[in-house]
């Protein structure tokens, strides 16, 4: 989900490597199964009101542990802009945006576009840095949105339900995500990681309190079934909260190096779980794209 790299720390031990694979793991396992999650939810809840409720739920949670845990904020304009930058990127833009595009398209393509998060990431990164990217790393780039369009311009008779609007949204919060995924690696250079997530968390859930009064209404919430609500409550605690806490937790005890492959399972998860539980059908042009998206990113991360 990320590239941020986490503070240098001594050479993992063979238990802190098991352990930090373990976490890695886990929140690979819970993120390959958001969308699903996002999936379940927006056919029982207005999507906007979906993706508002995952942040604000989460918030509502995190920010009384920023008091208790007594965490470092933000200090000074800049920090503050990058916190913003951040949970508007990560905590506004991805959930909404993403709810609203899986709406309109399938869970397999959903899946596949979001698979592409680490490279746009990259980009702003390069962008942040001011570096320029070796060959390899833009021949993988390259290969991987030459995936994603096949992906999103193809329509055969097996792609019920898959509308360019939906595919387009969702490549719209992979953008998104990518540059909180900077913005908030820079800022927890300053002030810690798990600071840098539950202050952009907080944050964003209570910018978007206004927003969830507004929809409130779109969504006839006696109707609303059981799956949907505890598909929100999943994206709100597992997806925003445990995976992110997991996940840099595996990254400072085993390196973004050693940990970077293991999100290779994350789309494959995710496809597992469409055609399980939605009955989805792999067209061939899917896993062709699929191939294709996830050959570019192996690439990128030689170069």
């Amino acid at each position: 989900m990320t590239t941020a790299a986490p503070a240098l720390t001594p050479a993992p031990t063979g238990d802190n490597m098991a352990a930090a694979y373990g976490a890695a793991a886990f929140a690979m396992l819970i993120w390959g199964g958001t969308p699903a999650a996002v999936r379940l939810a927006v056919d029982g809840i207005d999507p906007l009101s979906a993706g508002i409720l995952r942040t604000v739920l989460a918030a509502i949670v995190v920010l009384p542990l920023v008091f208790v845990l007594r965490l470092p904020r933000p200090r000074g304009r800049r920090q503050w802009v990058l916190l913003v930058v951040s949970g508007a990127g990560v905590f506004i833009g991805f959930p909404l945006l993403f709810s609203v595009g899986i709406k309109q398209t399938s869970v397999s393509h959903a899946s596949l576009i979001n698979a592409a998060i680490p490279l746009f990431t990259g980009v702003f990164g390069a962008i942040a840095e001011r570096r320029i990217p070796g060959r390899w790393w833009v021949l993988g780039v390259a290969l991987a949105l030459a995936g994603e369009g096949l992906l999103i311009g193809f329509r055969d008779a097996g792609s019920d339900g898959v509308t360019l609007q939906g595919d387009l949204l969702c490549l719209a919060s992979s953008v998104c995500s990518g540059l909180g995924y900077v913005t908030g690696a820079r800022l927890a250079l300053k002030i810690g990681s798990r600071a840098s997530i539950f202050w952009g968390i907080s944050v964003a859930g209570i910018i978007q309190l206004p927003l969830l009064y507004a929809f409130w209404g779109t969504t006839d919430w006696s109707n609303v079934p059981t799956t949907s609500i505890a598909a929100v409550l999943y994206m709100a605690s597992f997806s925003t909260i445990i995976a992110f806490i997991a996940w840099y937790w595996a990254l400072n005890k085993g390196g973004i190096v050693r940990m970077a492959p293991i999100q290779f399972s994350m789309p494959l998860i995710s496809l597992t779980l469409a055609v399980v539980i939605f009955n989805e059908t792999l067209s061939l042009p899917v896993i062709l794209s699929g191939i294709i998206i996830l050959s570019g990113i192996a690439i990128a991360r030689k170069g």
